[in-house]
């Protein structure tokens, strides 16, 4: 529709207008559906809104405009009825999504990893790099912490191994957590981190924000991307480096994947890594 790619405000005035100058006709009910679903495609996530707002689903997964998946903690599936109008309207929420973020998504520059105002995880790739259409992916953050002993009474952890954890925290030995994508590296991290005694000072050092330890002195840095004219990254090497100036008794690492983790390996404080 013009209005959306026109952008600003879609009153109901301007949008009634609109219809008129088509040659279409519509009630006043009509006109205030379009208005929210034009809103919704021009400020909020389009087809994506009601999905965003359920605080069960931790990642959305869109596969060009007909194809959404979710993860609302059962594993992935299908959004039913959730779908785009075309690639055109999935691709302007993409590049809209990119510029909350400062960053630029189009041709010349084909993807984007980003951390949304709102805390979500973006990852957006166009064409030709995904040739199929299209490709979103948002992580949502859920603010919920759970403590040790939830994870053992909810048959997350089990008991000898949180037993084992608990030492491992105690003694404050270097660790590290691995595992694949959304199976709680994350969640059981902050659950051990709220373990610590309250008189340490944690320092995390993070790619996007997402540990929540429910602790009394947390110190946080959070890496920059790179702008438009590729300039002004800071990265989690240089954050290692700043934190172990800043007399951190715990240094927690979000992702090791770089320089960062022979730092790591040449430092004496200890570290956990999910």
């Amino acid at each position: 529709m013009r209005l959306a790619r026109e952008g600003g405000d879609p009153a109901p005035a301007r949008v009634a207008a609109a219809v008129r100058a088509e040659g279409a006709v519509l009630g006043d009910a009509e006109v205030l559906s379009l208005v929210r679903l034009l809103r919704a495609d021009l400020s909020g996530a389009g087809p994506l809104d009601p999905l965003l707002s359920d605080p069960a689903i931790t990642d959305i997964l869109v596969n060009g405009p007909h194809e959404v998946w979710i993860d609302d903690g059962a594993g992935l599936r299908q959004a039913p009825g959730i779908r785009f109008p075309d690639d055109a309207s999935l691709r302007r929420l993409a590049q809209r999504l990119a510029a909350q973020a400062g960053r630029r998504l189009d041709t010349a520059a084909p993807w984007v990893d980003a951390r949304l105002p709102g805390g979500a995880r973006l990852h957006a790739v166009l064409p030709p790099v995904a040739p199929e259409g299209v490709c979103l992916s948002l992580r949502l953050p859920r603010h919920s912490v759970f403590t040790l002993a939830e994870l053992v009474a909810s048959g997350t952890v089990p008991e000898p191994g949180a037993r084992l954890l608990r030492a491992v925290v105690t003694s404050r030995s270097a660790f590290l957590i691995s595992g694949g994508t959304g199976t709680g590296k994350t969640t059981l991290l902050s659950a051990l981190l709220s373990l610590a005694d309250p008189a340490e000072r944690v320092v995390l050092v993070e790619d996007s924000a997402e540990l929540r330890p429910d602790h009394p002195h947390v110190v946080r840095l959070q890496a920059r991307p790179p702008n438009i004219e590729g300039s002004g990254e800071v990265g989690l090497h240089d954050l290692v480096r700043q934190a172990l100036r800043m007399r951190p008794d715990r240094l927690v690492v979000g992702e090791v994947r770089g320089p960062e983790a022979v730092m790591l390996n040449h430092q004496q404080t200890p570290t956990l890594a999910p």
